[in-house]
């Protein structure tokens, strides 16, 4: 990525996202972007920052496939512990 600049169809491409999650991102003050006419442009800092946060889908499985291993190794003590 050498690019500054980028525009709401590029991040939307990138984040795996259509341009209206962007633009929700962007009204709810998620994502950093500066209006220019009738578009919006999202630098580079602004793009890493919301990247950084993004979880692919590949890390949500990693993720999940633990939870379910710790619930089911550690299921019973999880539950005795929830009830201290």
């Amino acid at each position: 990525m050498n690019k500054k600049l980028f525009s709401t169809s590029e991040v939307a491409r990138l984040l795996g996202v259509s341009r209206q999650a962007i633009f929700k991102k962007i009204k709810a003050g998620e994502l950093k972007a500066k209006k220019i006419g009738r578009n919006f442009i999202i630098n580079e800092e602004s793009l890493n920052e919301i990247l950084g946060k993004t979880l692919a889908g590949e890390q949500k499985q990693k993720i999940e496939k633990s939870v379910e291993r710790t619930i089911s190794e550690y299921g019973e003590t999880l539950k005795l512990l929830g009830q201290e």
